[in-house]
């Protein structure tokens, strides 16, 4: 059975022998299917967590535009998002402003998502290529399987989010301490870390601690005491500079010293009562076992069944390579188990929370696969396995493969065409004949489906009007005062603000005001007195946009969970139920 991290060169008088090599993808090839994979999220991927447009789709609008949507915890009060991460990506919308196809809004929204499918795409390739290298061509063949085929990357690979930018630099930090060629990149591993942890999001710090004590153990178990601790201070240093670069321009933005790092762990974990992140719901702890079987599927059991079948191959295997393969192995695969542990704990769960763990998930499912398929393809006459005729193998594994790519494309596939209907009906507002009508786009009950002002023109403002929510929506930075690149809504305080959830009215104007109003329709949701027909009001409205919008109440399980075709042959009770989803225009 070949080994699942590759040994040191043996002596010439411990030589064995050659085995067939594994086959390999070249990484220029890797890196077209990832970035291929991540294009087509980019382009068609809804938005799925209104967190993402609130907390830094508007601040970073508000930086490119003036103007913006801005929750509480932007407030001076509070500061618990920083602007050195809002701000990176504003940078490079305002770069993308200079290309000549860049001539609205939407289009500067569509080319950070394809500079985030980019980036995502090269961390992707680059702990591929270690991967291959460090452990073995299979087993990174299986990750980039892994990693395409699952409807959990869809969506995280160009979320703007902190925890998407974290899996970012969490497969960079796993491809430094991964790779020992040259010798060991401990604190360049740390930096990667560093900066996910800190611009991005702090918890994704725990997936360090595995490869940290792996250093301290050979450190001292080496002799090589000194030599480990100048590599731990020499990441250190590196991540101080980071820190120190982001309370640099936090505290400009503020106007006064700022750790937003510290901040978010404060508020995430030492506070309570009415404070704190429980008061947005809490999830039983089956939550993500049952959200990554279904954004995983059958990736998610070989991640889980990791440790136990390497621990099984030690055992069973004679290898003269399996000692060293247990100790780094149970090093590569313990993070994922970390992670699930950690957040498994905590009450307040969300899918998001899980995307710094996506790559080493999908490395585990690969070091899985690697070892069932090394033992099934056995041609050891003592190997039960060996008896099984060669075209049985390949029938069954094909099975699982095609299987796996057709649950994932189906659920993405189901996706993208249940809830894309958000990036759709504000394309009219882009046209001209509209140049003149502007003015207010208000949101009742869809306001956590708003797509950020990046799909409004430059002079219309999304506005709120009272539904049923009765939470804390978000305000409005000041636009500028003291001039252009101020950012005054940075550090004044807003008003209204709280840390509670408690409801503002003054975040709401009156339905008199909208001159746009987004709503929707759904066969099994009735209208109440905060949110009213207003599609049936045609004297006031009339219809601008309308998409199809899944009514996830009134449809079946499969139809919710993965893609069923409006086929006559289909019976009525799988096929999924629709509704509408209208941008709609005030007639006067």
């Amino acid at each position: 059975m070949p080994p699942i991290v590759k040994p040191a060169a043996p002596a010439a008088s411990d030589a064995v022998p050659e085995q067939r090599a594994p086959p390999q993808l070249k990484s220029k090839a890797a890196f077209s299917i990832f970035f291929a994979a991540n294009a087509i999220a980019a382009i068609f991927s809804p938005i799925q967590d209104c967190d993402e447009v609130f907390n830094y789709w508007e601040p970073t609008h508000y930086l490119n535009h003036g103007h913006g949507l801005q929750t509480w915890e932007y407030s001076p009060q509070y500061a618990i998002r920083s602007w050195a991460y809002t701000g990176m990506h504003a940078a490079i919308i305002e770069i993308g402003r200079l290309l000549p196809f860049l001539n609205n809004k939407t289009s500067q929204f569509y080319f950070l998502r394809m500079v985030l499918a980019t980036f995502c795409a090269t961390c992707e390739t680059k702990l591929f290529s270690t991967i291959s290298k460090t452990l073995n061509p299979r087993v990174a063949i299986f990750f980039l399987m892994a990693m395409i085929f699952s409807p959990g990357m869809y969506h995280a690979s160009i979320a703007y989010l902190p925890s998407s930018f974290a899996m970012y630099t969490t497969m960079l930090g796993f491809s430094a301490f991964m790779n020992w060629s040259g010798g060991m990149r401990t604190a360049q591993g740390i930096f990667w870390f560093a900066v996910g942890s800190l611009l991005g999001w702090p918890f994704a710090g725990a997936l360090v601690f595995p490869f940290i004590f792996e250093e301290s153990f050979l450190a001292v178990t080496t002799g090589q005491l000194v030599a480990g601790i100048k590599r731990l201070l020499d990441g250190f240093f590196r991540s101080l500079s980071v820190l120190l670069v982001q309370v640099v321009i936090d505290t400009y933005f503020y106007r006064k010293l700022v750790f937003v790092p510290l901040n978010i762990v404060l508020y995430n974990v030492f506070s309570g009562g009415s404070r704190g992140p429980d008061i947005y719901g809490v999830e039983p702890w089956h939550f993500y076992i049952r959200n990554l079987a279904l954004n995983f599927n059958s990736w998610f059991f070989l991640a889980m069944a990791a440790l136990p079948l390497l621990l099984l191959q030690h055992f069973a295997s004679r290898s003269i390579f399996s000692h060293q393969a247990l100790i780094r192995g149970i090093v590569f695969l313990t993070p994922f188990y970390l992670w699930l542990a950690i957040f498994t704990l905590q009450p307040h769960k969300e899918e998001r929370f899980m995307y710094p763990a996506y790559p080493a998930l999908a490395l585990n499912a690969a070091t899985s696969l690697h070892i069932i398929l090394a033992n099934f393809g056995s041609t050891n006459p003592k190997s039960l396995f060996s008896k099984i005729p060669a075209q049985v193998k390949l029938l069954v594994v094909s099975a699982f493969v095609l299987g796996t790519f057709n649950i994932g494309a189906l659920r993405t596939i189901g996706t993208m065409t249940a809830y894309s209907a958000p990036l759709s009906v504000y394309k009219p507002l882009q046209q001209e004949d509209f140049s003149q009508q502007r003015g207010f786009v208000c949101l009742g009950k869809e306001w956590y489906r708003f797509p950020s002002s990046y799909h409004l023109p430059e002079d219309t403002r999304p506005r709120f009007i009272k539904s049923e929510f009765s939470g804390l929506l978000p305000g409005e930075f000041s636009e500028h005062i003291s001039g252009y690149a101020t950012f005054d809504g940075a550090y004044l305080m807003p008003t209204g603000m709280n840390d509670e959830n408690i409801e503002d009215p003054g975040k709401y104007t009156h339905i008199d005001n909208c001159n746009y109003l987004v709503d929707s329709r759904l066969p099994s949701v009735s209208a109440t007195e905060n949110e009213p027909d207003f599609m049936a009001d045609t004297k006031t409205w009339e219809k601008l946009a309308c998409q199809g919008f899944l009514d996830a109440s009134a449809t079946s399980t499969l139809g919710r969970l993965i893609w069923v075709p409006d086929w006559p042959i289909i019976p009525a009770r799988f096929r999924r139920t629709w509704g509408e989803y209208c941008l709609l225009r005030r007639k006067d």
